[in-house]
């Protein structure tokens, strides 16, 4: 009998191990932009339904986005 040399096998890196790291932090802020900006924009839209002087609705959606965006920012720093 003849045996053969058996090699562990190699782990398989995932395909966010190809790309730069900057890249990880590129995404994270583009979805940040866009968490904010469709907060801010979904403010407004009530905002200009809603006939009140005073721009409550937008400060309200505006500063709820941006909790909800650094959490997410949070959530997914804390993973790696």
């Amino acid at each position: 009998m003849k045996r053969k040399n058996q090699e562990p096998p190699k782990e398989k890196k995932s395909s966010q191990d190809n790309y730069p790291e900057y890249l990880k932090y590129i995404g994270l802020a583009f979805q940040m932009f866009a968490v904010i900006g469709l907060g801010t924009w979904l403010g407004w839209k009530i905002q200009e339904k809603s006939q009140i002087k005073f721009p409550v609705w937008i400060l309200l959606f505006c500063f709820l986005s941006i909790i909800l965006a650094f959490y997410q920012i949070f959530k997914s720093l804390n993973n790696h």
